[in-house]
């Protein structure tokens, strides 16, 4: 299946919409079974090196943050949206409220994680951000969507058993038509081999896993 972007309707909608409501419910339940969260949860706390600073790409609604620092791992956010209210993000952390491409503070983290957030990015913007990266980071830690059409399948089938929202079931289908296989992220941030190591791998569930670390 030829890796495809098409817009996500979330995206478009204010964050009070009652669709919007329901779609990021259903993305509680979809994370729950594709386990990136819990994933994340158990690889970075033995991967961190005390003072380094860690900045998750996507933040949303920070559920991700405050998990990690349940585990111990203090994360800053950045995304687009403000920084949640209340206890929904830490309060010692930061929050950069911009752009990927336009953040220009890449210099001070030395781990860069994300939760279905890169497979939102064409392939110019992943050349772009990866660049970032290469120039700054020590190690990337990601948790995707597979791009084969049997998780597609899956997805349908759980969107049926969880009843979830038309807008849910239209950004799960075209997330998994945007996700990766094999090394194609690695090659789409143009991560130097020479320079970076990185393992892959994917769940039973359609869940692609990258940890990319820089060479000593």
């Amino acid at each position: 299946m030829k890796r495809t972007l098409t817009p996500e309707i979330l995206d478009s909608l204010p964050p009070d919409h009652p669709a919007a409501r329901r779609s990021r419910r259903d993305l509680r339940v979809f994370n729950a079974v594709l386990g990136g969260t819990r994933w994340l949860r158990h690889t970075l706390p033995s991967r961190v090196r005390p003072g380094e600073r860690v900045l998750e790409i996507g933040a949303g609604t920070g559920e991700l943050g405050m998990s990690l620092a349940l585990a111990g791992v203090m994360v800053d956010g950045l995304d687009r949206a403000p920084r949640p209210g209340g206890t929904a993000w830490p309060a010692t952390a930061r929050w950069h409220q911009t752009d990927a491409l336009a953040f220009d503070g890449w210099g001070s983290y030395d781990v860069v994680i994300g939760n279905l957030i890169f497979h939102h990015f064409d392939a110019a913007a992943l050349r772009a951000l990866g660049e970032k990266l290469s120039a700054h980071a020590r190690m990337i830690v990601v948790a995707e969507p597979a791009r084969r059409r049997i998780f597609q399948w899956l997805f349908a089938a759980l969107c049926g058993l969880v009843r979830a929202d038309p807008v849910s079931r239209h950004d799960g289908r075209v997330s998994i038509q945007a996700g990766f296989l094999g090394d194609e992220l690695p090659a789409l941030l143009g991560l130097d081999p020479v320079v970076w190591r990185w393992q892959v791998s994917t769940t039973l569930c359609g869940t692609y896993l990258l940890v990319a670390e820089r060479r000593a």
